[in-house]
């Protein structure tokens, strides 16, 4: 089973190394940082935590940067 999982992790791994385009970090690291302390206390899966944390994180910021740049009348 662990052989199974690593092997599909790094299979993702390398599909993202090679489908990926240049980095917009903004917000991924605060939200890995937080996802992956939430992921270790709930379960030991801090990976897990930090990948949907950077995913959540991205979108905030770009949610946050849309409002700034159309504000609402």
């Amino acid at each position: 089973m662990k052989t199974i999982l690593l092997s599909a992790g790094s299979a993702m791994l390398m599909l993202a190394a090679v489908a990926s385009q240049p980095a917009d970090a903004k917000g991924c690291l605060k939200g890995a940082a937080v996802g992956g302390v939430g992921g270790h206390m709930a379960g030991h899966h801090g990976l897990v935590g930090a990948g949907v944390g950077c995913a959540v994180g991205h979108h905030m910021a770009n949610k946050k940067a849309a409002q700034s740049a159309n504000p609402p009348s």
